[in-house]
């Protein structure tokens, strides 16, 4: 057994349409459809609250979490994840930390280095090679923790460039709100191994896209050997870290085998590996229970996050494993 982590579940919020905002929808029916769904998620026993970081038709995230912490009052609330190249870490760090104050501490900072080439394009931001951009996030979170701790702070990097800045406020969870860094390659998993309290076990998005270029990613070999680039890189404070991994498909059903062929066909993969990979969740709720307390065994995952539109189907698998 790699750890003795209880379970804790998060659900992302995101995409306009999925929580009804449809072009039709009044400003004021959006605000509260929102603090609907935020209270639903801590209800049904959800651990956090999740909003991505893109610029496509989503709400803005840290207006989002605020909005939904005033909906809400024990669901924590997280990014998945900020997008370092979107806003300078002193500005971003400067509203995670007035974030943690006004929640009451219920922060948690998800930070990544960007994968989606269309909308750096559209944007017109310069979409670096891999190694530019994580290595400029990097400098952010050290920043960021700078920042977040007592008395003035000063950097210089490559790419960041702090003089004596005193931030202010600090946030209200010391020294700093939990940090979250994902990853599918091994360099940005030894550095969440090094720096962060959660280690997100993703997919390498090798085309900038979600699509069929993942599929040698999803198997349970190829989270074996993540789950060992985290230990080797981590070293003592392994035992300490989160592991966690978002779901790409969660589909719960009597007719295992035929959510397995759909699953299979959209990534590119055998049925095999959509019965086995990590990143699904197919079955009934005993079998999807059962699966969750496989795979914190042999990966040390505890941490499960699924999208919105599993919030309510996967509710009977989080009533039976949260905090166990």
């Amino acid at each position: 057994m790699l750890t003795s982590r209880k379970f804790r579940f998060g659900v992302t919020l995101e995409d306009v349409a999925s929580v009804d905002l449809g072009a039709q929808v009044a400003e004021a029916e959006i605000a509260t459809r929102w603090a609907e769904r935020a209270r639903r998620a801590q209800e049904l026993g959800y651990a956090t609250l999740l909003v991505p970081d893109h610029l496509g038709a989503q709400l803005a995230p840290i207006a989002a979490l605020m909005a939904a912490a005033a909906a809400t009052h024990t669901i924590r609330l997280g990014s998945l994840v900020f997008n370092n190249d979107f806003k300078h870490p002193v500005v971003l760090a400067k509203e995670v930390a007035t974030l943690d104050v006004l929640t009451g501490g219920r922060i948690e900072l998800g930070l990544g280095a960007g994968w989606l080439r269309n909308e750096y394009e559209r944007a017109g931001l310069a979409f670096n090679p891999p190694a530019v951009r994580i290595d400029r996030m990097a400098e952010g979170l050290t920043i960021m923790k700078g920042l977040f701790a007592a008395g003035p702070f000063s950097f210089s990097g490559r790419y960041y460039h702090v003089e004596g800045l005193d931030a202010q406020p600090k946030p209200l969870q010391q020294p700093h709100p939990p940090v979250l860094i994902g990853g599918g390659g091994q360099r940005v998993l030894s550095l969440a191994a090094q720096h962060a309290d959660i280690v997100g076990i993703n997919v390498q998005f090798r085309s900038g896209e979600l699509d069929r270029s993942v599929g040698g990613n999803v198997t349970a070999d190829s989270t074996e050997q993540k789950v060992g680039w985290i230990r080797a890189a981590a070293g003592p404070r392994f035992s300490s870290l989160e592991l966690s991994m978002v779901m790409f498909a969660v589909i719960l059903t009597e007719h295992r085998d035929e959510a397995a062929r759909m699953v299979a066909s959209r990534f590119g993969i055998t049925q095999e590996h959509a019965l086995t990979g990590p990143h699904f969740l197919l079955g009934t709720t005993e079998q999807i229970v059962e699966e969750l307390l496989l795979r914190r065994d042999r990966y040390g995952i505890s941490y499960v996050v699924v999208h919105e539109d599993a919030l309510i189907p996967f509710a009977p698998v989080v009533e039976r494993l949260a905090d166990s």
